[in-house]
C-alpha cells in the first residue's frame, strides 16, 4: 500500500453537505434526481438576442432575498446567496450551530471558498451601468474582486478562521477542499467550511464561451438533451451556475462531538502541465501524476478505486483526454471502473464543478449506487469507458476518486473513504 511520510496522522472527514443546484437544492433533492438522471438543464433567461448559445443550467426559482437581506442581496454576486443556501445547509446537516456571542466557538471554523468566475457576471453588469447610465458604484471592487468573496460568508455565518478563495479555473473547489484538508491535517483548524459556488450566466461571459467554441450553440427543442459529455454527438459543455459546500473536520473532533461522518476526505493533489492556455498536454503526465499524488496521500491503491467521478464537459477534447488519461493511470482495470458525469445532469458550474462531483459521489454512494451520464445515446469511439450510461447502477465501494481538469493545463484530483 502506498506510504509517505510527510502527511500527519490527522483523517480529515466531512460532517455536512449543502447543495444549491441546478437539478435540486437540499442534498435530499440533488441525491434523488441525480440518481433519478433528471437535468437541470433549461432554455436560457437572459436578454442578449445576440448569443447562439439557447440553454443553460439555472437554479430556478431561488431567491436570494429568502437567504440574505435584499439590500446586500444587491450589493454582491449571485453566487454569494447561492453560496450562503448551501453553507446553511452543511452546517445544519453537520449539527453545527455558530454562537453569535461565542467568539472561542467562531474561530474553530474557517472558510476556504472555491470560484473559478466569482463576481464576473456581477462586474459585468456594473461595466454596462457605467458605459450606458454613466453611473457607478463602491460596490464593483468590494463585489467584484475575488478576495472579499469569502468574507461575505464569514460576515454572514460569524466565522472567525481563515477566510480564503481559491480560484484556479474549473478546479478551484476541488482545491479549495483540498486546501481546507491541509489546515486540518496540519492541525492548523479543526473545522472548515470549503466547496464551490458560480453564477456566470451572463451576456459577454457566455460571449466569450462561444469565441472559443467549446459551448453547445445548437438549438435544442428538448434542453435536458443539451449536455452530452462522452458522446459522439455532443457539441460544446452547457454553461451552468450553482454552490456545493463541505463542513471538513478532524475525526477525533467529530467523534467528540458525536457528528455523522459521510466520507474521508482522504488525499488531494493538484499538478499543471505548463503547456497551453486552455489544453492539456497530449502526454498526459500530469493528469496522470495529480491523481497518483492524490492516491498516494490517501494510502489507496489503485485496485482499491470503485468508482470515478469524472470532469466529462461535453468537448470534445476534454472528454478524450479525462478518458485516455485514466486508462494510462489505471491501465487494464480502467474499463472496469464504472464512471459517471455529474455535468450531464447540471452542465458545467465552473469552479464549482468539483465540489459537485465530491457531493454526487457522496451522496449517491449513501444511497447504494452511482448516478447515470446521461444523454450518451452515440458513443465516441475515442470514449470507451464504463460511463453508466442512462441508468443508475446499484454499487458499493470503499473509495472513490473525483477528478477536475481546467484552463491553464491544471489538474487536481481528489479521493474519498467510506470505511471511516
Amino acid at each position: 500500500m502506498p506510504n509517505d511520510d510527510r502527511f500527519s496522522s490527522r483523517r480529515v472527514v466531512i460532517t455536512g453537505i449543502g447543495v444549491v443546484s441546478p437539478n435540486g437544492v437540499g442534498a435530499e433533492a440533488f441525491t434523488r434526481n441525480c440518481l433519478a438522471g433528471r437535468s437541470g438543464v433549461s432554455r436560457l433567461e437572459i436578454d442578449a438576442p445576440h448569443l447562439k448559445s439557447s440553454v443553460a443550467a439555472q437554479v430556478k426559482d431561488f431567491d436570494p432575498t429568502s437567504v440574505m437581506d435584499a439590500a446586500d442581496a444587491r450589493r454582491v454576486p449571485r453566487m454569494i446567496p447561492l453560496a450562503l443556501h448551501a453553507s446553511r445547509q452543511a452546517l445544519a446537516a453537520a449539527g453545527l450551530q455558530i454562537d453569535p456571542q461565542d467568539i472561542k466557538s467562531q474561530r474553530k471554523i474557517g472558510v476556504a471558498l472555491g470560484t473559478g468566475g466569482g463576481g464576473l457576471a456581477f462586474v459585468e453588469e456594473q461595466y454596462r451601468t457605467f458605459f450606458t447610465e454613466g453611473k457607478g458604484s463602491l460596490y464593483s471592487i468590494t463585489s467584484g474582486t475575488h478576495g472579499n468573496l469569502s468574507s461575505e460568508l464569514s460576515i454572514a455565518l460569524h466565522v472567525r478562521g481563515p477566510s480564503h478563495v481559491l480560484s484556479t479555473g474549473c478546479t478551484s473547489s476541488t482545491d479549495a477542499l483540498g486546501y481546507a484538508a491541509m489546515l486540518i491535517r496540519t492541525g492548523t483548524m479543526p473545522m472548515m467550511l470549503a466547496g464551490g459556488a458560480d453564477a456566470p450566466i451572463a451576456p459577454g461571459i457566455l460571449t466569450g464561451f462561444e469565441k472559443m467554441r467549446v459551448v453547445s450553440t445548437r438549438y435544442w427543442e428538448d434542453p435536458a438533451k443539451a449536455s452530452r459529455p462522452f458522446s459522439a454527438d455532443r457539441d460544446g459543455f452547457v454553461l451552468g451556475e450553482g454552490a456545493w459546500m463541505f463542513v471538513l473536520e478532524d475525526l477525533e473532533h467529530a467523534h467528540e462531538r458525536g457528528a455523522t461522518v459521510l466520507a474521508e476526505l482522504a488525499g488531494h493533489a493538484s499538478t499543471c502541465d505548463a503547456y497551453h492556455r486552455v489544453q492539456i498536454a497530449p502526454q498526459l503526465e500530469e493528469p496522470v501524476r495529480a491523481i497518483e499524488l492524490a492516491l498516494a496521500q490517501a494510502r489507496v491503491n489503485k485496485q482499491d478505486i470503485g468508482y470515478i467521478n469524472l470532469h466529462g464537459t461535453g468537448t470534445e477534447l476534454n472528454d478524450r483526454m479525462e478518458t485516455a488519461a485514466v486508462k494510462k493511470c489505471f491501465g487494464d482495470r480502467a474499463m472496469s471502473i464504472p464512471t459517471s458525469s455529474t455535468k450531464s445532469m447540471i452542465g458545467h458550474p465552473q469552479g464549482a464543478c468539483g465540489a459537485a462531483g465530491v457531493a454526487a459521489t457522496i451522496l449517491c454512494r449513501r444511497a447504494g449506487a452511482v448516478h447515470p451520464t446521461i444523454n450518451l445515446e452515440q458513443p465516441d469511439p475515442h470514449c470507451d469507458l464504463d460511463y453508466v450510461p442512462a441508468t443508475a447502477r446499484e454499487c458499493k465501494f470503499d473509495a472513490a476518486l473525483c477528478n477536475c481538469i481546467a484552463f491553464g493545463s491544471k489538474n487536481s484530483a481528489i479521493v474519498l473513504k467510506f470505511d471511516v
